[in-house]
C-alpha cells in the first residue's frame, strides 16, 4: 500500500501503539482505494466502522450515565447525539490530522476527501473499532474520553445539543410566519453507508443544505446552516 505518511506518527497522535498494525491500516482504508488497487489483498474500513459505531455509543452512554447522575434521560440522549454526530467526530478527526493518513483513491482525494467531515467521522469510528479489537474496551474508552469528550463541557455550557430544527422553526415562525420545509436532494453510496443531502426551504427559498449519515442528521445540519446565516438570508427574502 502506498501512503507518504508514517503511521507511527498517527499512533503517537492517537496515543495508542497498535499490536496488530494491519488493523490500523484497514481502519484507514476508504472503499475508493480498493477501486484503484484491486490487486492488493486488503479490505476497506466499513466493517470496523460498524463495530466502532457500536463501541462509541456504549462508551458515550456509560460515561454520561455515570458522570451526570442528576441529568434526566432526555438530556443525556441529547448530549450523546451532539457528541457523536458527524460534525463532532469529523472535527476531532481533523484535529488529529487523521485525513492525512487515509488510503483513498486519487479521485476522492482531489475532490477534497481528506477533509470531508463524513469520511473523517467514519474513519474515526473505524479507528475506534480497531483499537477495541487490538487492545480492548478500557483502552478504547480512554481514547474516546481523551480525544472526543473534551467537547462535552462546551456542549453542556452552551447547550449546543439543542435541536437546530426546533430553533429554526421557532425563529422562522416568529420572524417570517412560515414553517421550514425539508427536501431530500440526494443519497449517495451503498445502502449500509449512504450520505444524505437535505435542503431546507423557507418561503419557497432554499435557506441551507446539509449532509449526514441519516436524513435526520442532514436536516439538522441544513437547519444549522440556515441559523448561522440567518441575518443575511432574511435580508434577501
Amino acid at each position: 500500500m502506498k501512503n507518504n505518511k508514517d503511521l507511527s506518527e498517527l499512533e503517537s497522535k492517537l496515543g495508542v501503539e497498535f499490536l496488530n498494525k494491519k488493523l490500523l491500516t484497514t481502519a484507514l482504508t476508504h472503499r475508493s482505494y480498493l477501486n484503484e488497487n484491486q490487486s492488493e489483498e486488503i479490505e476497506n474500513n466499513e466493517r470496523l466502522e460498524f463495530l466502532g459505531d457500536a463501541v462509541l455509543e456504549l462508551i458515550t452512554t456509560e460515561y454520561l450515565f455515570l458522570q451526570h447522575p442528576q441529568r434526566p434521560e432526555g438530556e443525556l440522549t441529547s448530549f450523546r447525539s451532539a457528541l457523536v454526530k458527524t460534525t463532532s467526530l469529523g472535527d476531532t478527526a481533523l484535529e488529529l490530522t487523521i485525513g492525512e493518513y487515509i488510503f483513498m483513491s486519487k479521485g476522492e482525494e482531489v475532490t477534497g476527501g481528506r477533509t470531508r467531515p463524513y469520511i473523517l467521522a467514519n474513519t474515526f469510528e473505524s479507528i475506534l473499532g480497531a483499537i477495541y479489537l487490538d487492545q480492548g474496551y478500557e483502552v478504547a474508552k480512554n481514547f474516546v474520553i481523551g480525544k472526543l469528550f473534551p467537547k462535552l463541557d462546551e456542549i453542556i455550557e452552551n447547550r449546543l445539543d439543542i435541536d437546530s430544527k426546533s430553533k429554526l422553526q421557532e425563529l422562522s415562525q416568529e420572524v417570517l410566519n412560515y414553517t421550514p420545509v425539508y427536501e431530500l436532494k440526494s443519497a449517495i453510496g451503498p445502502d449500509h453507508d449512504k450520505e444524505f443531502i437535505m435542503s431546507v426551504k423557507i418561503v419557497n427559498r432554499i435557506f441551507g443544505e446539509g449532509k449526514g449519515k441519516s436524513k435526520q442528521e442532514a436536516e439538522q445540519n441544513a437547519a444549522q446552516y440556515a441559523l448561522d446565516h440567518w441575518q443575511d438570508l432574511v435580508s434577501q427574502t
